[in-house]
Order: C-alpha cells, then structure tokens, then sequence
C-alpha cells in the first residue's frame, strides 16, 4: 500500500525528547515501505537560557507540528467523515473527506472498497460505494446504487465483493455483489426486504446475511398500477404551430380535462395542415408509466400519428397499448395511432421504459381532417411521492379523494433544483434553533394498505451552497390509525450531504389514506446545534417522501444463509439452515445489527430474544446454538473479537439474568470461561461502534486499546477512578484494566469519532470516522522543554462557547467583549525568591486542589512542597478571568476581570496576593468604570511602580483612565500623565523608563494605536511613526536585546490582522497573508540554535514566534507561527476534546533572556580578554619549565655553585684597608682607552 505522501526526514541539531506513547509509531513507519510521510524541520527555539518554560492557553492537547498532514482541525459533528490513517508520531491524518458516515471497508484486488451513506468521497460523487486506490488515492464511484451501505465482505478468492444496506440497484434490493470484471451481479434471490447491516463468512464458507428483514424479495408495484397523478397543472405549457383560432390557441387547454368534450376553452388545436408539437416542462423529475391522450374531433380535426421525446435525454419512447378497433396489444415508437373512431373517450399507452424526465413535448406528424389536436392529457405513475412543494404534488383534478400534499410552518422559501431531482424548500433560521422554528408534515396518497419502505429524499448541498449551515433533523411519522407500531420512532437525519441522497426512514406497515385517517411524515429541526454549525444560521431543506409497496417471500426474521456454491434459492429449504432457525425462534420486529466470525463459532449480536438467548448469541460449527450465558438484557450494537474476548456494545447493563452488574453499555464475553466482564462500569449512553487501534504508553512495545464511539457523555466511576466528561468517545486500556481518561502522565489526547478499521498488513491500517489528536494531553497548560510536557495540576477541560477559539479570544471585540468568551488559562508566572518554587496560572477555569476542593482561576503550584496545588478562597467571583500576572518581589498582581472582596476590602480589576504567605495582601483600592477590565500588568523595571493597563476610568477615587501606576512603597495610586485614553491591551518597557502601550487609544482626543509614556518627564506621546499602523494594537514584543526596536500585531479595518516591525527608524510590513480569522494573543521573539536565510526583518539565528488562532492560507489554523523573516509556519498545534480547535494564548519563562543563546552570543571583549589570560598563563608555564630543565641540567653535568656564606665575604671584607676602599670611590669613569 502506498498512500500519496513522500517520506523526507529532516537533519536538525535539536534533540526532541517523544513521549513514549508515539516512540513505537516511528518505529514502524520505517518499518513499512508503503506508507511514507513528508517530516518538516524542527523550528530549533532555544530555551535553554530560559529557565522554566510554560504554554499557555485554550486547549486539551498539544503537539508540536512534525509532518505534513498534521493539523489542528476539530472533528466534525456534522456526521462527515473521512478516511484516515496515522502519522510516524501517532496522530490521526485525513487522506480523504466523505460528506457522511464510512460504516464499511474491505480490501479486494489491491483496491479499498468504501461504503456507507455519504454521496461524496473526496469530492467525488459516489453515492453509498467507492473504492479508493491506495497507491494514486485515486476515487472511483461504482455506479447505479443508490442508498446507503452498511456491510461489506470483500471475497477476492471469487472474485466478488457482498454488499449490503438499504439501497436499490439492478434488479436488487438490499443485497448484491459486485465483481472483479467492474459489474453488478445480482443474487440468486431479489435481496431482502428490509436493510442488510451486517455480512461475514461462516467457518462453513457459507455467507451469513443480518439485518431488519422478514424475507426475500424486492420492491412491488402496486395491486392497482399507475395509481399516481404527476401534476401538469403547475408545469410550463407552451406548443409550436398552435392555432390562432380564439379559444383552441392555448396549449392549457387540455390540461385537467377529463370529459372529452370538443369546444373553446377544452380544446388545443394545430395550425391547418401543419405539423406541430405540445410541450410541458416541470420543476421537478418523475418516471411516469402511463400516457393517457383524448382526442379531438373539433370540425372533423384529429391528431393520426404523434410521438413522444422525453428531456432531457431527448429520447422518444416506446409504448404499448390495446388497438380500440382490433383489441390487440401493440407497440409503438415515432408514430403512434389515434383512433378518430368518437366513441373512443380516450387512449391509453404504457410505457415500455422506466425513464427519468423533467420535460416532454408531444409532436404531431399526421392529422385527420384539416389539422391536429388534443382534447385532453394525462400522465401517471406507480411511484408515491408527498413534495414540500404542493404544486408537484398531485393536482386537485386527479379525481382521488386523497391526493397527496404537505403543509409547513416556519419561514420556507423555494429554492432551485441545481442537480437535484426537484425544486425544494429551505428555511434559515436562527440560532440557537427551536425544534418548533420549522416543520413539514407530507401526507402521501396511500391507496393501499401493506407493507412500505418509507425514504426521506435529500437534496445536496454543494448545489446551493449550505453544506456548512446545514445540520441535523428530526423525522417522525404516523402510520397506521391502531396497533403498537401505528408510529414511527423519531429519527435524527443529517442534511450536510454534498449530493442527492435518500434515508431509509422505516419499513412496516402503512394504513391506506382514507377519511378517518392519513399517514405522515414530520420533519421539524433538531434543537440548538450551534456548537456543530458555524455563523449565526442553521439551514434546513425538504424536498419529498417516497413509499414503496414490498414484495416478499417471508420465512426469515433478520437472519439469512446463502451457500455461494448453489445457483438457487429454494425457500422452502429454509429450515435447513441453523442461522435462519434461529431467526425463526426470534421474536417479532427483530433485527440482528452485527456479525462477527471466528474460525469455530458465528457471533449473532442485535435486537432480539428467544427462548434460550436474548440480543446476543453465536452458532459453532455444528449448527449449534450457544447462548453465551444467556446473553445482555438489552440492544447489541457493534462487536469486535479479540483473541478469545469478544468486545460488545450497545444499550444494555446487564446480563440476561443480572448476574454481573457495571456492564453499562459496554461488556467482554470471554469465550473460554462462557463469562461476561465490565469495562470499568461503563458508560453512560450508547455504544455504536467498537474500532481497535494501538498506543505506546510506556517503554515497552505498542499494545493494542480498544476505543468506543457512541452516544454517550461520561465514563462512569468505578474503584479510584471518579466520573469523567467525555465526547461520546472512549479509549480502553487493556494492560491498565481503564480508560486511557484516567491515565496520569503523558498520554495523547484522542476525541472525536471511529466507525471502522481495516487493517492492510501487518504495520498499516487505516480507520474511517473523524478524529482530533495530539500528541500530549494537556488541559490550559503545558510546560516546553525538549517537547511538551504537563504541569501536575488537574484542569478541568473548558465549557466552549463558541464554535471555535478564534471566536473566544477575538481581537475584533471590545476589550470588555472579549472576556464573555475566553476559556481556560491565559497567563502564567514562575516565583522562586527565598527558595520558593512557586508555578501560577490564571485565566478563566476550574481546577483540582489538592486537598480535594475546586480552584476557579488562579492556580498555585507549590514546587517545593510536594507540588501542592493551592487556589484562592471564595473571596473572589467564579466569573473572574485572569488576563495578566506580575510579580514585585514576593508579591502577585493579577489583572483581568476580577470581582469580590480580600480582607475586606472590594476588589475590582486588580488583586494583590502574597506569595510568601499564601494570603492576600492589602488590596489597592478598586478600578472602576463601565465593564472594569484590565489587560495588562507590568512592573517598571528596578522599582516597585506596577503599572496597569486596561479599560477603566478611575483608580479609588482618583481619575486615571487606560493606563495607571501603583506605588506599591506608598500603597497608593497614580496617575501617569493626562494625556492617554481608550482602551489598552498590551504593555511592555522598551527601557527602564519608557512604557509602549498598544491598543485602541487617544492621546489628547486624537486616535493613536501605540503610544509612548516616559516616566522620567510623566508625558504621553504617540510612538515614532505609529500613525502608519492600519489598527489597533492587540500584541506587541521587543525585536531586539537593546529594546529599540519593536514588533506590533493588531486588527485593521476591514477586519484582518496585520504584523509589522518598527526597526528603529520607520515601520516594515512582514509581508505575510494571514487568514481573515487570525487572532494573535501575544508576539516573542527567539534565539534558534540552528539558522534560517537572513532577511532585512530577523537576524539568521532569530525567528519570532506568534501565539492565538494564526490563520496560515493554505494550511489552516495554528495555535503558534513561527515567522522568519520571509516565510510563515506552524509552530505548534492544538485541539479541544469537545470538537473545536484550541488556541495558545501566551509563553511565559522564567528568565526573560530571549536574545541569548546557549550556543555563543557572548561579548566580543570578554572573548579577547578571556585569550589573553590563557596566553599570559601559557608564557608562565613555559618560562617555569625552562628553568626546571636548566636546573636539572646543571646538577647532571656536576656544577657546584660558589660559596656564597656571610662568614667568607665577611673575611675577606676585613682584609682590605679603608683609605684604599674610600679612595676608589672617589675615582671618576675611566675614559676611553689611549693607545
């Protein structure tokens, strides 16, 4: 297998430390020659002068982006799908999208074969079946299905693949086969009446059959055919050559006339001896079966010969019809006969062909008298539709007593057909929707009462363009007037389908139409979505129902046995068969959801109960039932064999006689012991589907987990383990005996959606459903060091309130806007004065402490103190957000927006906390304004002045709007200037004395975007140049070590984000396209150890990281960019486990030396002074070695040195006579010599 990847690992100088979980996944991608996958460079940051390093942000999981592919998209609650498989680090990858569910896939003839009930893969139109070529990834559609698939058994061996669903092809319904030779065969048998859900092979080579059907056989027509009236009261009428005689022009004429009376105004006549045409057009498509044509006899006038071409194939049909005056069939094509015999009311002729037209045109070719002409027309057909749109349905002239119609409510409006069958409805409503803003109810024309397949038909939505405003629907029905199934189960329908589709909405009994009673048909909108449909508006359409009359042979109630080496079916062998005894012993309306083979027994798992089993069951080799301990006591949904454990699940808690308790929805048969044990104790909802997959969690080898998808919305407790929140997705840990939710360390976040598996050989596999991944979980925190690792403290994950964390951090809002939406933590600090070792987060979250109480906000970790988890008291409102942390010494300053009281005093926009006492400090007096909100606290550099931006107006009571200055040595307020106004949301010192704040502000009423505060003059200014910034200021970050030079991001005008650098002299542009929906939190630059192309905006060995949701075109979202300069890339990734895309809001570190590199950096004098010691040092060495040599050579060759003691120079000193010694030193220099 090949997927269309290339492999191209990058050299770099970084040593990443993986977790463990994914170190296997590596290993095997180069293992496997098939798959390859394009690696991108690491982004070398050095944090190695950094200290502690910690992220930020809005997320449950974080990966750094590694591979190509690789993305941060949330999965898709719209009930797309996609076909998948896995990158080298572990993570789920889309090799294609489907716009529905993938329930199926098998392998045949080196192609993977797809099924389900989408009507696109991979933009390819392929109603319910594809198969995708692994080595090009290449679709092909295989045609003429249409529905829904929901099993596959792939048998290259024969040279055929079985399919089964609920659809209609060839000649079949429900069951067919495909071949190699790229056909469709049908079965012995017709299909089934009902849905196929599941297929497998028996160890007999026998194909077992489970589903919702009670014989063989196919759809019907009705006892009385060409029951339906197709509406041409509504259609365009227009004709070539009419008359110009007054009454007989208008080709209306003979629509909705019955009587056959000549006369003005009931006939249309053609232009004397000329040949003509009569034409209809309609805005929605039909097969019709019947021509019903009254001739006229107008003045002696008559149409002879005339023909019929449907459009628009533009293809003349064949009929048959009875000769009035021989009574003989006959047939005809491009000239059939009508009588001119009066006492002929009218002729009727039968199409030959079923054909699909949206338009026809009658020509006339010979004529009796002098001209032709009709009295009246009619079409009929065998199909039973209800239309949205009453004018296609029936007309009031069809002489039917109950002609079929709908009724709506809500605000509908006809929308054009595109490529769709019909013209349709569609209604925008508003979010959140109501599940009374719309509705349609169809009334059919049941003639007859029996057994229907009802069908919901679907127009897509590529045609006008809402395939991401549509959402889900609910469908219910009355079908008969009594009984314990007179309605239907509500079902909930997507409509996100890119082409046509039809749902199976049910198959049982439907009461004729009569004056007591009417089935129906409702649709209405299921409630809310707004978490699944992005912008303010959810679409829904309808277009019509079907009703199809079922034929069946009878004798099987959901489970069939079809032996391949026989070339028929003989019903009355049924008995025969174990698997269809074992249906036989099922009670009524039963339904078996899914099979599964081993190379002993059958597994029989679904909706049933007999005698000796109920919902679940297997037959071994010799036709023998086994009852598996009685089997579940409730629906069986999905199965998985491992080994000799049989994974279940469904909506069940127990076994059949409550023996074993915690099997809540989910349960293992062991079939070596005939006995049922719990996972955990469950889950809280439905289990639909069990996928297995692989994970490293230690160093170990991979070991194989289960994941579940389902309807349900918590693992329950059991043991140690408390209640956990999940996504209607959980992952099985066998080697742990629990779910990987409850796992401490690091482990991968997993969410979203797995239907199916299928593994190609032994190192690959691929998966269909939709997945969100990352390579650490890690709740609003995560510490960067060498990788991502976590903090040890427990988030809980955070309650979105919008569709995306774009929308939760928008820079587009108003300052105070902006708080309503943010979730999770938004900003961190490290304290270690005194020997403390203290990690503080705040942001707008609830944690764990670690005595047990719930921590809203603002979170302490204690390092040197077992890593105790603190928080604040209830002082402090839970809706509190924490936007800014600073700390002066062992004091905290967190700003946001921040009520309540500490130490009795309120507390607004700004709190004071002790870190070295863990208590509150005397709080400043509070902000106040309109919607207090601060954005940003900064302590000036060498002083204790903490300076705090934001959206107030007044400190206490002193007036000190935007930006103000606490005195933390005199414990009050001051105000900084009087210039400045507007809101602040960003501040950073560019000196000791010189504040920068971004933002939407005023300085003396004029509008500035960044303005300058010197603090040595108390004067506001707007920053050099800053009247060239296009917006408000949201981030902005020094460009390098002296300060001098600055990056700003922010918001123009029209909405989108601009990045631009201030390098000391003018303003550049970056010169990088981001995506309309960028929000960018923060900015900061970083030394790299490697080293990128220089560019006039950043040195070769810097880059500057951007933090938020980064817009990249032609990427999608990163939750961090790196920028160097020229080019723009995903740095790292993050998601939510409640499907929407995470958001990084900042990096905050220990040591703030971003311009210093482990690998050089240092001054180029303390380089020259450091070598000239070394030189100095080596010169002593040598000239201490030189005189030891000398010395040891002195003594080797016998030297003795003179004698040098007092007492012999005294001697000799005594011996000379002093008048002699003073006279020499009375003598001058001797002169030059004298020769």
């Amino acid at each position: 297998m090949k997927i269309s990847f290339h492999r191209r690992w990058a050299m770099s100088s970084r040593h990443s430390t993986l977790p463990t979980w994914l170190l296997n996944f590596t290993f095997l991608a180069s293992l496997s020659e098939a798959i390859s996958f394009n690696s991108v460079p690491d982004a070398d940051l050095d944090t190695s002068q950094l200290g502690r390093v910690g992220i930020a942000g809005d997320f449950s999981g974080i990966s750094l982006y590694q591979f190509e592919g690789q993305t941060e998209q949330p999965f898709n609650t719209n009930g797309s799908e996609q076909l998948l498989t896995r990158l080298p680090n572990g993570l789920f990858v889309s090799l294609l999208e489907a716009d529905a569910s993938i329930q199926t896939m098998c392998m045949f003839q080196g192609q993977v074969i797809l099924g389900g009930n989408f009507t696109g893969l991979g933009g390819v139109q392929s109603p319910g079946i594809a198969s995708f070529d692994p080595n090009t990834s290449k679709v092909t559609p295989i045609a003429n299905l249409s529905g829904q698939v929901n099993s596959l058994l792939c048998d290259d061996s024969a040279g055929k693949v079985y399919v089964g669903g609920s659809f209609r092809t060839a000649d079949s319904t429900n069951a067919i086969t495909w071949l190699s030779s790229k056909s469709w065969a049908s079965l012995p048998f017709a299909g089934f009446n009902g849905p196929v859900t599941s297929i497998t092979k028996a160890p007999s080579g026998h194909i077992i059959f489970g589903g919702s059907f009670t014989g063989l056989g196919n759809t019907s027509a009705p006892r009385t055919p060409d029951g339906q009236v197709i509406n041409l009261s509504t259609a365009t009428i227009e004709a070539d050559q009419g008359t110009s005689a007054a009454g007989f022009s208008d080709p209306k004429n003979i629509v909705c006339k019955t009587d056959g009376v000549d006369g003005a105004g009931n006939t249309w006549l053609l232009q004397d001896n000329t040949p003509g045409a009569w034409r209809a057009t309609f805005n929605f498509g039909f097969e019709p079966t019947k021509l019903r044509l009254w001739n006229t006899h107008q003045d002696g006038r008559g149409t002879r010969t005339w023909r019929f071409t449907a459009q628009p194939i533009n293809g003349i049909m064949n009929f048959t019809y009875i000769d009035p005056a021989t009574k003989q069939n006959l047939t005809c094509t491009s000239e059939c006969p009508l009588s001119n015999d009066p006492s002929v009311k009218f002729q009727d002729f039968h199409f030959v062909n079923r054909v699909g037209m949206n338009a026809f045109r009658i020509d006339v070719s010979a004529w009796y008298g002098n001209g032709g002409g009709f009295d009246g027309i009619q079409l009929f057909q065998d199909d039973i539709f209800a239309f949205a749109i009453n004018d296609f349905n029936e007309p009031s002239c069809a002489n039917t007593s109950m002609p079929s119609t709908a009724t709506t409510t809500g605000p509908w409006t006809v929308t054009q057909s595109g490529q769709s069958n019909s013209q349709y409805l569609s209604a925008q409503l508003s979010k959140p929707v109501a599940s009374d803003a719309a509705s349609v109810v169809f009334y059919p024309d049941i003639r007859e009462s029996g057994e229907y397949i009802i069908k919901l038909y679907t127009p897509g939505c590529r045609q006008d363009n809402t395939c991401l405003s549509r959402g889900q629907i609910s469908v219910s029905g009355t079908l008969t007037a009594t009984g314990a199934n007179r309605t239907m189960d509500p079902r909930i329908l997507y409509q996100t389908n890119e082409f046509d589709k039809y749902d199976q909405l049910h198959i049982g009994s439907v009461d004729a139409s009569s004056s007591s009673f009417r089935p129906s048909i409702t649709m209405t909108p299921v409630p809310d979505q707004s978490q699944s449909i992005p912008g303010n508006d959810f679409v829904m359409v309808a277009q019509r129902v079907g009703f199809e009359l079922i034929n069946s042979t009878g004798g099987l109630n959901g489970l069939f046995e079809y032996d391949p080496s026989r070339a028929t079916v003989d019903t009355s062998d049924f008995s025969s068969s174990a698997f269809i005894k074992l249906g036989s012993s099922f009670s009524n309306n039963s339904a078996v959801t899914s099979l599964v083979a081993t190379n002993d027994r059958t597994y029989i798992g679904g909706n049933f109960t007999s005698d000796d089993a109920r919902n679940i069951v297997a037959i071994d080799n010799s036709g023998k039932t086994v009852a598996l301990d009685g089997g579940l006591n409730g629906e069986v949904l999905s199965m998985y064999m491992d080994g000799n454990q049989l994974f279940v699940g469904g909506r069940f808690n127990n076994t059949r006689d409550g023996s074993t308790t915690g099997l809540t929805n989910v349960a293992v048969y062991d079939s070596s012991s005939n006995a049922w044990t719990p996972l955990g104790a469950g889950v809280d909802g439905s289990v639909t589907s069990i996928v297995p997959t692989t994970l490293n969690l230690s160093n170990s080898a991979t070991e194989d987990v289960i994941t579940l998808t389902g309807d349900f919305t918590h693992l329950l407790a059991f043991g140690s383990n408390e209640v956990v929140e999940t996504s209607g997705f959980a992952v099985w840990v066998k080697s742990q005996s629990n779910w990987l939710q409850n796992l401490n360390g690091p482990v991968p976040l997993l969410a979203g959606i797995l239907s199916t598996s299928l593994q190609v050989s032994d190192n690959e596999t691929l998966y269909a459903g939709s997945m969100s991944s990352q390579v650490l979980r890690a709740q609003g925190a995560a510490t960067l060091s060498n990788g991502f690792g976590n903090f040890p403290i427990k988030v809980q994950p955070s309650v979105s309130v919008s569709s995306g964390a774009a929308s939760n951090i928008s820079s587009h809002a108003t300052l105070a806007n902006r708080t309503d939406t943010i979730a999770g933590v938004v900003a961190g600090a490290f304290y270690e004065n005194n020997g403390k070792n203290v990690t503080v987060l705040g942001g707008h979250f609830i944690a764990t402490a670690s005595n047990g109480s719930t921590i809203y906000n603002l979170a302490f970790i204690d390092g040197a103190d077992s890593n105790t988890v603190t928080g604040l008291g209830p002082e402090i409102s839970e809706d509190s957000v924490f936007l800014s942390l600073a700390l002066q010494d062992d004091n905290l300053y967190a700003g946001g927006r921040v009520n309540g009281t500490a130490r009795g005093s309120a507390v607004n926009g700004l709190l004071s906390y002790s870190l070295s006492s863990k208590s509150f400090n005397a709080q400043p007096p509070p902000l106040a304004g309109d919607n207090v909100v601060v954005s940003s606290v900064t302590v000036r550099p060498n002083t204790g002045d903490v300076y705090v931006g934001g959206s107030f107006d007044r400190a206490g009571s002193l007036p000190c709007p935007s930006v103000c200055l606490f005195s933390t040595g005199s414990s009050q307020w001051n105000r900084p200037g009087v210039e400045l106004g507007g809101d602040v949301n960003c501040m950073m010192w560019s000196s000791n004395s010189v504040l920068l704040a971004g933002g939407n502000l005023t300085i003396n009423e004029t509008e500035v975007y960044l303005a300058s505060y010197d603090a040595s003059g108390a004067h506001w200014s707007e920053f050099s140049d800053a009247s060239a910034l296009p917006g408000p200021v949201s981030a902005l970050t020094a460009a390098n070590s002296e300060r001098n030079q600055v990056w700003v991001a922010g918001t123009q005008a029209n909405g989108s984000t601009y990045l631009m650098k201030y390098d000391g002299s003018s303003w550049k542009t970056a010169g990088v396209a981001l995506d309309e929906s960028t929000v960018v939190s923060s900015l900061q630059m970083f030394t790299i150890t490697g080293s990128h192309d220089s560019s006039d905006l950043i040195a070769s060995n810097q880059v500057l990281l951007i933090t938020g949701s980064i817009g990249i075109p032609g990427f999608g979202t990163a939750s961090s960019a790196i920028f160097n300069g020229t080019t723009i890339r995903p740095y790292a990734l993050t998601s939510n486990a409640d499907s929407t895309t995470g958001s990084i809001s900042r990096i905050f570190v220990q040591k703030e030396n971003f311009f210093t590199s482990s690998g050089g950096g240092m001054p180029l004098v303390f380089v020259a002074l450091i070598g000239l010691a070394i030189s100095l040092g080596l010169m002593v060495l040598i000239v201490l070695a030189g005189l030891a040599l000398d010395r040891y050579r002195k003594k080797r060759e016998g030297y003795i040195p003179a004698p040098t003691s007092m007492f012999d120079r005294g001697s000799g000193m005594q011996r000379i006579p002093p008048a002699e010694l003073l006279h020499s030193l009375n003598q001058g220099r001797p002169g030059a010599p004298h020769v």
